[in-house]
């Protein structure tokens, strides 16, 4: 076989992998739960967990605020790239092992018998900066030592297998974890990155610069040939994951509530919005191979996942269902 084929199918199993496990995690963190009840039918429960979601006015703010950061590092790394990662690597080796921490959990709270969400007899450490102590359970324990392990190899060796692993695990946590409130917010964040990734790509210099020279997991990395002296790698930031992640996994939540009373779940929209993504991306890279240049992933995934999604409640008549289906606490009359 063919060592691009390889490398170009290696990163696209890396993408799809997060989306579909930090999706799943997405309905646990939020507290969703779909059960069948003594008639056959399906009943939709959702605790009382907090969370926050982007708004409309959040969505609208998110590529401004990236193009700052984004030219920010641009120019930083024109005057010390050495001392600007240095401090990057700090900031990644905590937020890493915490990351990967998280990741572990759900499978060594299995394998040893704990609840995934609830801590076991756990151990209360004080910390000086808050009031309340740091809760950690035997779980808490071995998924940091694994996640400290992660986080210490990749600090001294900056392997791209340990670069994956931790990016893998903030696409996972990061997918998980964030919430767009509505069907119309995910399409105005999306839309949003749409332009600006297709103006830092094509227009400036500065994504590609600022990509190459980021010494942090922040892309998934792959070798285009491993018979090379000198490894050279394709890349796939993690934004591209994310992104399109964090909304996938708002439809996966809209399916689980759309089967609230039926019979039967099947999760139609995220598994055809999955599929559109899986296009998006082979488009992407099939366009970067002919063209021999880097491109905005977001100019083909979002088309891909956006009209995918509208196009399959249009045909199925659920287009009202969908955008009227919100994720956004109503706020409770405040008492007189």
């Amino acid at each position: 076989m063919d060592p691009i084929l390889i490398t170009y199918t290696a990163i696209v199993t890396m993408a799809l992998i997060p989306i579909y496990i930090g999706s799943q995690l997405s309905i646990v963190h939020k507290g969703i739960s779909l059960k069948k009840n003594s008639k056959n039918v399906f009943e939709y429960t959702q605790d009382e967990t907090e969370v926050d979601s982007m708004t409309s006015s959040d969505a609208w703010k998110f590529p401004l605020i990236g193009s700052a950061v984004l030219f920010g590092l641009y120019i930083l790394f024109k005057f010390s790239k050495e001392y600007i990662n240095l401090i990057l690597s700090y900031y990644f080796l905590l937020f890493g092992v915490l990351a990967v921490a998280a990741t572990v959990r759900p499978v060594f709270s299995k394998l040893m018998g704990v609840p995934f969400k609830n801590k076991n007899k756990p151990i209360k450490l004080p910390l000086f900066w808050t009031k309340e102590p740091l809760e950690l359970d035997s779980v808490d324990i071995v998924d940091h030592i694994v996640g400290l392990v992660i986080g210490l190899w990749y600090w001294y060796t900056k392997h791209w297998i340990a670069n994956n692993i931790l990016g893998l695990c903030f696409s996972i946590e990061g997918i998980a974890l964030l919430s767009l409130g509505s069907y119309k917010v995910g399409c105005i964040l999306l839309g949003g990155l749409f332009f600006y990734d297709i103006f830092w790509v094509f227009g400036t210099d500065v994504m590609v610069s600022v990509a190459k020279s980021f010494d942090a997991p922040v892309k998934l990395l792959f070798p285009k040939s491993f018979a090379d002296e000198v490894l050279q790698f394709s890349m796939l930031g993690l934004g591209d994951i994310v992104i399109p992640g964090v909304f996938l996994a708002f439809l996966l939540r809209f399916d689980v509530f759309r089967a609230a009373n039926q019979s039967t779940f099947s999760p139609t929209y995220f598994k055809f919005t999955f599929f559109a993504y899986f296009l998006g991306l082979v488009t992407t890279i099939f366009v970067m191979h002919v063209f021999k240049a880097a491109q905005p992933a977001l100019l083909y995934l979002v088309p891909y996942c956006v009209l995918g999604s509208f196009g399959l409640a249009m045909f199925r008549g659920e287009i009202k269902e969908l955008l009227h289906y919100s994720e956004e606490k109503e706020e409770k009359p405040k008492a007189e």
